[in-house]
């Protein structure tokens, strides 16, 4: 756990305009995007950087994800991984949504996993993911050893990690990805996928449900399917030259019993995965004009400006 100022998150909230962060009453700057929430650092915090989740009805259900949150946290650190000094905090601003923050140890840009790939060599880079992937292999071995009934997931693309040590030899992979706590008890999700699905437009949550349990999240208890994001996320990040040693890589973290991932295998996952982050933002703009624009209302997400994939 870690200290941070309240009332700043506080003053802040109260501030905010979600579309226009520079803009707010307190400023923040944008430092990173998941696919769902963004990153940012609050101008009078030099020392952490936060996510903002405004998705729950009251404060009972806030408080709920953030026992869920310490629960995922604290066993992901029993599974041996380590993550950054990190927090979480209720807002509660009249006539908004509940927002949960969730505040981190904030590192340097350049320590993560994602950006390093562009600095190091390639024999470097391949190492860095060979680190990576052995990480993510606790998580597999917890499971195996854990009560039974009990099942964590991780999302394990290298924008999730942050590199700690020398520039060319990192000694230390931190885990930052905590704010979707993935974890089962007796084969069912804690996490109620229904809060996530705020973030898309109501008229079209029911496919999106369907894709999004049936795909996206069930994903990341699969060992196999979770190598394979690793790789195909290079994709994304620009680097396709290191896919083919990256699914050598991977490829030794598989039970004996799986085949092989090939390269074909990796490009058509990433097709897939694409197409299914590219509507999902598209629909999520549209939702946000439809609010802002043609209601005259307040749209409660920040959203990313265009995404390379």
């Amino acid at each position: 756990m870690m200290d941070i100022d309240k009332n700043l998150l506080q003053r802040f909230e109260a501030g905010l305009n979600p579309q226009h962060l520079s803009a707010s009453a307190v400023p923040a700057k944008i430092i990173g995007y998941g696919e769902i929430s963004a990153i940012f650092q609050i101008q009078g915090d030099d020392e952490n950087v936060y996510k903002r989740l405004p998705i729950f009805e009251d404060r009972p259900s806030a408080e709920q994800y953030q026992k869920m949150h310490i629960e995922y946290c604290d066993m992901l650190e029993k599974t041996g991984l380590q993550l950054p000094a990190h927090t979480t905090h209720i807002v509660k601003i009249p006539g908004r949504p509940v927002i949960v923050y969730i505040a981190q140890q904030k590192f340097s840009g350049d320590r993560l996993c994602h950006r390093m790939i562009h600095t190091l060599d390639d024999a470097q880079c391949l190492a860095l993911i060979e680190a990576v992937a052995a990480e993510i292999a606790k998580v597999w071995v917890f499971n195996a050893k854990a009560t039974p009934g009990t099942e964590l997931a991780i999302d394990g693309q290298l924008s999730n990690w942050i590199a700690a040590g020398s520039d060319t030899r990192p000694t230390q992979l931190l885990y930052i990805d905590t704010s979707t706590p993935l974890l089962r008890k007796n084969g069912i999700e804690q996490q109620n996928p229904e809060r996530l699905l705020k973030s898309a437009p109501g008229f079209l949550r029911w496919i999106i449900r369907w894709f999004f349990l049936n795909d996206v999240m069930n994903r990341y208890y699969v060992p196999r399917l979770v190598y394979t994001d690793l790789a195909a996320n290079l994709f994304k990040e620009q680097r396709p030259e290191l896919v083919p040693k990256t699914v050598t890589i991977v490829n030794r973290f598989l039970k004996d019993s799986d085949a092989p991932l090939t390269v074909k295998a990796i490009e058509k996952y990433y097709a897939e995965d694409k197409l299914i982050w590219t509507v999902f933002l598209s629909f999520r703009r549209i939702d946000r004009w439809l609010k802002t624009r043609l209601l005259r209302g307040r749209y409660e997400f920040i959203l990313p400006g265009a995404i390379k994939r």
